[in-house]
């Protein structure tokens, strides 16, 4: 039985940071679900806030990087989805107020 919950997850992956903006992919709003089975084997579903994202590969990586250091995490898989779009009504509230959004 697998110990690891979609909010470790979630809390490994707000130590990446998105460096055009300067704030963690989770509080952006990127990471749309963590799918965990009983093997730990886990598939992050993300996405990126434009799909000409010029560190598209470096981000995906980084979110696997950032899971697989769990303790007793199995197989990471990132997949980038485009549905639904980001958009900044996605973002924790002090993200929205830095980026001049709502």
């Amino acid at each position: 039985m697998c110990k690891i919950t979609k909010d470790n997850i979630f809390e490994a992956i707000s130590t990446v940071i998105d460096p055009e903006v300067g704030f963690n992919l989770v509080e952006m709003g990127l990471i749309y679900d963590a799918i965990i089975d009983e093997s730990c084997n886990t598939k992050v579903i993300m996405t990126l806030s434009t799909r000409g994202c010029p560190l598209h590969q470096m981000i995906t990586k980084w979110v696997q990087e950032a899971v697989e250091k769990l303790d007793g995490i199995g197989e990471v898989e990132v997949e980038v989805v485009w549905e639904p779009a980001w958009n900044i009504s996605m973002a924790d509230d002090n993200v929205k107020k830095a980026l001049g959004g709502f």
